[in-house]
């Protein structure tokens, strides 16, 4: 059984993008890039509303940009090994191979694929993974919190839910920013 894992970069003040949708200020560098790459081998599925997939589907071509970097190339072999869902009313052909498109999300439907997965599941966007938070669904929220104030934006969290959880792991990178891995404490996972 896999578990479904929410991980995004998150500003201090908990947005994965501004008011502008810039998310720039997070941007990994090789030491957190390299780390990220060794959590994104143990996801055998991505969960993905249509902006974040279309913000992620550049690694599929990424390994063709001259002169990458071989953890920016990694990181594209890592993502094209898995498979995506994308979650979208408006998206009607994947640009990436391994892509299915779903018009809704279907809390059921995750649970199943959960249940049938060998490797974790993760749920990217915050929009998205507020419907997985609301259904109870996320079992692991990993956060990248970046050395950035951003005021205002894509909330990491969703306002109007409580999850009680408990510190697994901890990491702090020479660029500023932390990693923090917790787990859902109790079986209830969420008020709303």
């Amino acid at each position: 059984m896999g578990k479904l894992i929410y991980s995004m970069i998150t500003s201090l003040d908990g947005y994965v993008s501004d008011a502008n949708g810039d998310f720039g200020w997070g941007a990994p560098e090789e030491e957190s890039h390299t780390f990220m790459n060794e959590h994104m081998r143990s996801f055998g599925t991505y969960l993905y509303g249509r902006r974040m997939y279309e913000t992620m589907v550049y690694w599929e071509t990424a390994h063709t940009v001259p002169d990458q970097p071989p953890f920016m190339l990694e990181c594209a072999r890592i993502w094209q090994a898995a498979d995506k869902v994308v979650y979208s009313t408006t998206l009607n052909e994947a640009a990436s191979e391994r892509t299915r498109i779903e018009r809704a999300f279907d809390p059921d439907a995750v649970l199943k694929l959960k249940a049938e997965a060998d490797l974790d599941i993760s749920v990217d966007g915050p929009h998205l993974a507020a419907q997985a938070i609301r259904a109870g669904l996320v079992d692991e929220y990993q956060l990248f919190v970046g050395p950035a104030i951003v005021g205002g934006g894509n909330r990491f969290f969703p306002d109007d839910v409580r999850v009680d959880l408990e510190l697994l792991d901890e990491r702090r990178f020479g660029n500023g920013v932390l990693y923090l891995r917790y787990g859902v404490k109790d079986t209830a996972r969420m008020t709303v």
